[in-house]
């Protein structure tokens, strides 16, 4: 059966859809088979993994609406191991549409249950906001990983968004968990990047990952190519960043 994990934080520019389409080719590589879901109507992960968004004909946007099976949005990516349901510029209308549709939070669930058991992961790039859609994707998941940057505001939010996992927690999805905390674009050298993960981790101590995600030109080029960072340069300190976080990940949930 499946993880279905979601990543989640309304601040944009945290290293979400890097982390989403990283992690997903890392655990690929691992030889687990993965499926990314691009909940964002960006469709940046979808691009990331050499997905062309302007051909999209079915994606996630047919699969919260209900008119198109999870199975029959899947695509194959150009990551070893790594299928994914892309998003469209279309899913800008997604939040408006199912407004006044019943059970309109489990959308993604009711989709996502059916396809559960094929997977070991199943990640979900999250749109920048708190809105339906992200709703769907936490009332849908087992857990969620939470970038954080380090930079300044880097809590800044993190209450609204931990509020928002109780609240789910309370009315949709019982079982919805914190995988952890991920911190992103660590520069060693900046003073103010060291307070940020002294901060998180006095703060929040169990629930941050080890590994912590550094700055990286690598990480920064490779989408501009379609590619994930393990395709692009597995050389890279942006490469062996995140297949350790794959890693700590796959030991976490694999006892």
């Amino acid at each position: 059966m499946g993880k279905i994990i979601a990543i989640a934080n309304q601040k944009g520019g945290v290293g979400k859809t890097t982390t989403s389409v990283n992690l997903a080719a890392s655990l690929g590589a691992l030889e687990k088979k993965v499926l990314l879901i691009d909940a964002d109507p960006q469709a940046n992960a979808s691009s990331g993994l050499g997905i062309d968004v302007e051909t999209v004909e079915v994606g996630s946007y047919q699969v919260l609406e209900l008119t198109t099976s999870a199975k029959d949005a899947i695509v194959a990516s150009n990551a070893p191991n790594v299928d994914v349901i892309p998003a469209h510029i279309d899913l800008v209308a997604i939040e408006i549409e199912l407004v006044d549709k019943d059970q309109r939070e489990y959308m993604l669930k009711k989709a996502v249950d059916e396809i559960k058991s094929d997977y070991d992961y199943i990640l979900i790039d999250c749109a920048p906001s708190l809105g339906l859609l992200t709703l769907n994707a936490l009332t849908a998941s087992d857990s969620v990983i939470i970038p954080i940057q380090c930079e300044y505001f880097a809590l800044e939010g993190l209450g609204k968004l931990l509020n928002t996992i109780k609240s789910v927690q309370k009315i949709h999805n019982k079982a919805l968990d914190i995988e952890g905390m991920l911190l992103t674009m660590f520069d060693s050298r900046l003073r103010l990047s060291n307070q940020v993960v002294e901060e998180v981790q006095k703060h929040f101590s169990d629930m941050v990952f080890e590994t912590i995600i550094q700055r990286n030109v690598r990480l920064g080029e490779a989408p501009s190519y379609g590619e994930s960072i393990i395709n692009y340069d597995v050389s890279s300190k942006g490469a062996a960043n995140y297949l350790s976080l794959a890693k700590e990940l796959i030991k976490k949930n694999e006892f």
